[in-house]
């Protein structure tokens, strides 16, 4: 299940009971004017401040709702005059011409607010759809295994950034890539849609991470320097991380191309998975032999972590990195979910709410096994001591 905020909504200006309640405001406001004026000398006019209570409602209402705010204080104001027994004198009449025009102005002025706040969220619901093509969800299950996955975009207004993820089923198992694009931005964008169109390519054509490697770093080399910005030519690079797991056993293989190493959290706690990083994409690494290949068992039950840079670099308010595996640790018998949760959480309160770089977390845990019975129950011998061994990770 990814975190991420819900589909583009349209936020109308008019929320009940809400703007109910600040309706309040400007109306009484009018009455309250209206009533002191009649109890003031007569040499002193609060009248005119009357064109308060429209641009009030401006802030928070509709042109409709504003309209009818200003319809009230012009009638406010012609009440006084008729009170006071000079409605038609001259200055009387100006100054409800006057507030007529201003409340008319602030209506046009809502009119076109809402206008263009209607386009805004056109072209909101269009780079959100332009998001989700790019950076797809991941199913909540592959295999055996559950997945969670978290992006927090550093951009205001963003769901992505120069991070990436993606992950498939092929023939040699689960195959699933995190990465992180040099930059910010619109090009880090584009990089980003240019890897993972790749890895989703690559990875059911090519038989081991090296030579999926070496794919990735291939087109990268034929496209990324298109996208290279004019001002930091051949400056363009990712680092990313490829893993592997196994469906017929515990065994799980890690390429990094200058990513950070994965967690393992277990019962035990959380431990770095050792790895060999070679030199990230870009780096005109075009031979599986430039890759070391890193291989580890991976138990039912436990919980794999990949993360970006973004993350273990975020920095609280005195300098100090977030602590990713000190934090993830007493988590570990979570669901992928909740530990994304509560990561999230952690990391968010840590930063004071605000990162200033793209983090993203996958959480993959492999289902634990589920009780079998006896294999003579089955009709199945089982073999001697001795024989039918495992053959040990390297």
């Amino acid at each position: 299940m990814k975190f991420e905020r819900g589909p583009a909504v349209i936020r109308q200006p008019w929320h009940w009971p809400s703007s109910k309640l600040l309706l309040l405001i400007p109306i009484t406001l009018i009455v309250v004017i209206t009533v002191v004026d009649q109890l003031v000398p007569a040499d002193i006019h609060l009248g005119p401040l009357l064109v308060i209570a429209p641009a009030i409602t401006a802030s928070f209402a509709g042109p409709w709702v504003t309209g009818v705010i200003g319809f009230l204080a012009a009638g406010a104001q012609a009440y006084i005059g008729w009170h006071f027994g000079v409605l038609f004198q001259r200055n009387v009449l100006v100054q409800i011409l006057a507030l007529a025009v201003l409340s008319a102005l602030t209506v046009f002025y809502c009119v076109m607010r809402e206008r263009r706040r209607r386009q805004l969220e056109r072209v909101r619901a269009v780079a959100e759809a332009a998001q989700h093509v790019l950076l797809w969800p991941l199913p909540e299950r592959i295999g055996p295994l559950t997945i969670a996955c978290l992006y927090l975009a550093a951009e205001d207004e963003a769901q992505i950034g120069g991070d990436l993820y993606a992950a498939t089923a092929t023939g040699a198992g689960v195959r699933v890539m995190i990465g992180d694009v040099r930059g910010k931005g619109l090009s880090a964008i584009g990089e980003a849609a240019l890897i993972i169109g790749a890895f989703r390519e690559a990875a059911h054509q090519h038989p081991t991470l090296p030579d999926l490697a070496v794919a990735l770093e291939q087109s990268v080399a034929r496209n990324l320097p298109h996208l290279a910005p004019a001002e930091h030519p051949g400056e363009r690079f990712a680092t990313v991380l490829l893993a592997e797991i196994s469906d017929d056993d515990n065994t799980t293989r890690v390429l990094s191309c200058g990513h950070p190493p994965p967690l393992l959290l277990s019962s035990a706690g959380a431990d770095t998975v050792p790895v060999h990083p070679a030199a990230p994409l870009g780096m005109q690494a075009l031979h599986p032999t430039d890759y070391t290949l890193d291989v580890f068992s991976f138990e039912p039950g436990d919980t794999l972590l990949l993360y970006t840079d973004g993350v273990v670099e975020a920095r609280n308010a005195v300098g100090e990195f977030f602590p990713l595996a000190e934090r993830a640790a007493p988590w570990g018998g979570s669901s992928p979910e909740e530990l994304l949760h509560r990561i999230r959480r952690d990391l968010l309160a840590h930063v004071g709410g605000r990162l200033n770089d793209d983090a993203a977390l996958i959480a993959l845990c492999r289902a634990p096994e589920a009780p079998r019975e006896p294999r003579h129950r089955l009709g199945i011998h089982a073999p001697m001591f001795g024989q039918g061994a495992g053959t040990a990770l390297p």
